[in-house]
């Protein structure tokens, strides 16, 4: 299972530091489930999107994924990618960046010709710089939001809505953000995605850690944020669950909105028994959590 994270740090721009692998004596012991890219997408001080992404191919290429990372933005997504489909390839690795948003997935879907002829009906084929179906996916919901005059929420349920009614769907958790807003979907309950709301008072340090990533920020000891990730990343009480078909913005001055926008589970539910060996080992790679200090 890729390994997604995501922050919304509101409109002030913050300084955060991100790890997105464990040391690399403790993922020499795990040779099968290690990841196959990681990357950074970050608004910065300009609004402007940034990325940051390395695939690892036998671990020649892996010093990116366990060097620090000090970033200034607003919204920062991280990814730790399994590979499903597509080389080990920068343009194969996310987060993704299209029409000026960044996207990262977690999920498999299946039928990638039948999206294929729909993204060229929909005229955003040509967006596509690698093989995924993460990307095919992200261009669908370009498609969409196109389609809806610049309303990404209406884009977002537009596309997967009609992934989850004309192809197999294993997986689709997504992050997607532009500038101060940042939306989060879970679909089905196929893979956990989990939301941390820090807008209260008294905030713990900002240390957040598993064993794929790990993000630190002073600034945000005492500044408010939202948090998205694939697992718990401390013992804060507050981290919950997104439901099944849960679309979750969050606007520029940290309003969180959830709505079930996908109540029903897709027309062709792919089950963990129907996955390949590859495919399944990729969705389901489970390291250790790492330990905070």
């Amino acid at each position: 299972m890729c390994r997604l994270f995501g922050l919304h740090a509101g409109t002030e721009v913050v300084t955060a530091t991100f790890w997105l692998l464990d040391a690399p004596d403790s993922l020499a012991k795990q040779s099968r489930k290690n990841p196959d890219g990681t990357g950074l997408g970050v608004f910065d001080e300009h609004g402007r999107p940034r990325l940051h992404k390395e695939p690892i191919a036998a671990w020649r290429d892996a010093r990116f994924a366990f060097e620090a990372h000090q970033l200034t933005g607003t919204t920062f997504i991280a990814h730790v990618r399994y590979a499903t489909t597509g080389s080990l390839d920068v343009r194969n690795t996310h987060p993704f960046l299209q029409d000026g948003r960044i996207f990262a997935h977690n999920g498999m879907i299946e039928g990638l010709d039948v999206v294929d002829a729909r993204l060229r009906e929909l005229g955003t084929y040509d967006l596509l710089l690698g093989q995924t179906d993460s990307e095919r996916v992200f261009a669908l919901i370009t498609a969409g939001i196109r389609a809806q005059n610049g309303d990404v929420s209406a884009g977002l349920i537009e596309a997967v809505s009609w992934l989850a009614a004309n192809v197999p769907v294993y997986a689709l958790n997504i992050l997607l953000c532009m500038g101060t807003q940042m939306w989060a979907l879970r679909y089905p309950d196929t893979h956990q995605l989990f939301m941390l709301d820090r807008r209260h008072d008294g905030e713990p340090d900002f240390d957040l850690s598993t064993s794929r990533i790990h993000a630190q920020s002073e600034v945000l000891t005492e500044r408010s944020s939202v948090v998205f990730a694939t697992e718990p990343m401390d013992d804060d009480p507050h981290w919950c669950l997104l439901e099944p078909g849960e679309l979750v913005y969050v606007d520029a001055a940290l309003n969180i909105t959830r709505t079930v926008v996908l109540p029903d589970p897709p027309r062709t539910l792919v089950r963990r028994d129907d996955l390949s060996q590859p495919v399944f080992r990729a969705q389901h790679a489970m390291p250790g959590t790492r330990h905070l200090p």
